[in-house]
């Protein structure tokens, strides 16, 4: 396995998906409402629905959003699972389903391990067995965010592409190295010509907001830059308070406050105290304008820097004299 880690652009995400006869009614209802589920998101430009022609069999989706995290958000969101869940007996098989972008993709906010089969045409109903199997036993496990199987491409992909998505990545490794998925691997041996690769969150847990922390995509770079200014600023002159009776040369001061200061905005700072006084700018709700949680952000950074200056002022020139 390996960990991908892009930057973010604008993208469009283009669904296919085949219908079973008979349900095309209900399944544009469904549909329909799927789409404003997916209108309520952030980032959300709009969204196409177009059912099948002579020459293309399934039903076309184009979600458009501003940003490739933003399309990811909603790909990869509670709501969107719960609703595939309900919309499976619409459907006629696997779909398939590209991301179209200005450049790299941003990684995934979520645990995503995507899986890629080769299947010879006789053993595809076997196969399509064996993956309900498996994504039924991966439900069963802590931290399981829905899985999404792709058929292949005529001419651009040969391979059935399998996405399952956990919530971090100690739950993923719980399934990974689990009785019940060994036993399906040894069952599913026919199928073992498979590659995979892990797509991870580069941030950790520092904007890991709420008990999911993977309903929305990582806050922008500048967003970013301000909430860790927020933390790391209090973190770092505590800790140059704490440590300076010790009087220890600059080269190794810095080694220590270094390290205890990444310990500390790992453990406490960013979860305790940055994430639950940002997370409604860092993740704003999809129904606040952008601008008022923008102003509101910013005015709580600049709060909570004010509040944090003034008091190391009182308490090393006022209180007491230290440098």
């Amino acid at each position: 396995m390996r960990t991908s880690v892009t930057t973010d652009n604008a993208a469009t995400v283009i669904i296919g998906q085949r219908v079973r006869p008979g349900s095309e009614l209900e399944f544009e209802a469904w549909q329909q409402d799927m789409n404003r589920e997916a209108s309520k998101y952030p980032g959300f430009i709009g969204a196409e629905v177009n059912g099948p022609t002579s020459v293309q069999p399934d039903w076309i989706v184009v979600y458009r959003f501003d940003s490739v995290a933003h399309v990811q958000a909603w790909i990869n969101s509670a709501t969107r699972q719960e609703r595939l869940a309900g919309g499976q007996k619409y459907f006629d098989g696997p779909g398939t389903q590209q991301v179209v972008g200005g450049g790299a993709r941003q990684a995934d906010a979520l645990v995503t391990v995507v899986v890629t089969h080769r299947v010879d045409r006789e053993h595809v109903e076997d196969f399509l067995a064996w993956q309900e199997r498996l994504r039924l036993a991966e439900s069963a496990f802590e931290g399981f965010r829905g899985t999404e199987l792709f058929r292949p491409v005529e001419g651009v992909q040969d391979e059935w592409t399998t996405l399952y998505r956990y919530d971090n990545a100690e739950n993923l490794d719980k399934w990974l190295v689990s009785k019940e998925r060994r036993d399906l691997l040894a069952e599913g041996a026919a199928f073992s010509d498979f590659h995979s690769r892990t797509i991870d969150n580069s941030f950790g847990s520092w904007f890991a907001f709420d008990e999911r922390g993977n309903e929305a995509p990582p806050p922008s770079d500048v967003k970013t830059s301000i909430a860790v200014w927020v933390g790391l600023y209090p973190t770092v002159v505590l800790l140059s308070l704490v440590l300076s009776p010790l009087h220890m040369p600059l080269w190794l001061g810095l080694l220590v406050g270094n390290l205890f200061s990444s310990m500390l905005m790992t453990f406490v700072t960013m979860p305790y105290y940055v994430n639950p006084l940002l997370k409604h700018w860092l993740r704003p709700p999809p129904n606040v304008p952008a601008a008022k949680a923008n102003w509101r952000g910013v005015g709580i950074s600049v709060a909570a820097l004010a509040f944090w200056t003034v008091v190391f002022y009182l308490a090393t020139k006022v209180l007491w004299h230290l440098p």
